[in-house]
């Protein structure tokens, strides 16, 4: 299977960088095709711009976002690990989407009826946050962040949601907590019998 993994924190220290180095080695170890862009390390632009908009209804695109939907199109497994910060995704990664998520790639419409291009691929997402899940259930954050990104704006565009994981109270994890999720990921990239565990 080919991996695409699209990891957003910009520090190394982090657990998020922790959760991807996971995967990564988990996807090795089960002999998977993996890339990793890493937007802080190659310094992504997040700015949709208004020659990005006009383009974008012409089937024309930047050179920096034609090479990200390059990847897009090449993987069959799209993860995406970030936090959630004030209850929603850090800036770069919203600008990822915003400018790579275009019109014509992600989606169009036909007579009006909206249509999710990117059919056939799976999405994972990895997410950490502060509050513990109780909270954002007692709020209801955690219906708005599944209607927000995973029907807003991953199923919008065709994936197939195969697991989101919601890693909470990061910010005062326990040793073992960390642990037990590091488990939670190796067990989810795990390959039985040459056939990913998800399918």
């Amino acid at each position: 299977m080919k991996n695409l993994i699209i990891y957003a924190h910009p520090n190394e220290a982090s657990l998020n960088h922790f959760f991807k180095n996971s995967i990564v080695a988990s996807l090795e170890k089960s002999g998977q095709e993996i890339v990793v862009r890493d937007l802080n390390e190659i310094n992504f632009n997040p700015v949709l711009s208004l020659q990005d908009m006009q383009g974008q209804r012409m089937g024309q695109v930047a050179e920096d976002i034609k090479t990200e939907q390059d990847f897009i199109s090449w993987a069959d497994q799209i993860i995406f690990v970030y936090p959630i910060w004030w209850t929603g995704m850090p800036a770069i990664m919203k600008g990822y989407i915003d400018r790579v998520f275009s019109y014509g790639f992600a989606y169009r419409y036909d007579q009006g009826v909206q249509k999710g291009l990117l059919t056939g691929k799976q999405a994972i997402i990895v997410n950490s946050h502060g509050k513990s899940n109780a909270e954002h259930e007692a709020m209801g954050m955690d219906k708005a962040l599944e209607l927000t990104s995973d029907i807003g704006v991953f199923k919008y565009c065709g994936f197939e949601i195969k697991q989101h994981f919601y890693f909470d109270k990061a910010d005062r994890a326990s040793v073992e907590s960390v642990l037990e999720w590091e488990n939670e990921l190796k067990n989810a990239f795990k390959l039985v019998d040459e056939v990913s565990v998800f399918q």
